[in-house]
C-alpha cells in the first residue's frame, strides 16, 4: 500500500472511530498554506484537533512518536487560523490517533490531550 493511501485509510479509520465515540467531525484535512490539520472535531464543549498517524508496523516505534515538537507547533498555528476563520469560542484540546494497520491487525490508540500549546 502506498504511503498516501495508507494515510488516507488511517484518517478514514480515525474518523469512524471518533464518530463511534460521539465526536462530531467538523472538518477533514483543513489546510492553511502548506500546513494541514487532519481532523477538526467537537466533543461536548471542546474543539478537538486530531493528528492521525498511520503505519503498517510499529517495529520502528509507535506512530504517535512521529508527532514531533515541530509538527505540534505547526498544528497549533493552523488551529489558531481555524479558530479565527470560524469564530470558534470553545476550549481546544489536541489529540493524536495512532494506527497500526496491516493484513494481520488494525490497532487504534486514541491519545487525548497528547500535547498542549506552549505559553
Amino acid at each position: 500500500m502506498q504511503h498516501i493511501e495508507l494515510g488516507q485509510l488511517g484518517e478514514d479509520l480515525a474518523a469512524q472511530y471518533l464518530t463511534l465515540k460521539n465526536f462530531e467531525i467538523l472538518e477533514r484535512n483543513y489546510k492553511w498554506g502548506k500546513a494541514e490539520i487532519d481532523l477538526v472535531c467537537k466533543d461536548d464543549n471542546l474543539l478537538v484537533v486530531v493528528e492521525v498517524k498511520t503505519r503498517q508496523t510499529d517495529v520502528y516505534g509507535q506512530p504517535f512518536e512521529a508527532v514531533t515538537k515541530s509538527k505540534q507547533r505547526q498544528i497549533i498555528k493552523v488551529t489558531n487560523r481555524y479558530i479565527q476563520e470560524n469564530d470558534v469560542e470553545l476550549e481546544v484540546r489536541f489529540d493524536v490517533v495512532s494506527i497500526v494497520k496491516n493484513q494481520y491487525q488494525t490497532k487504534i490508540d486514541h491519545i487525548e490531550s497528547a500535547f498542549y500549546p506552549l505559553r
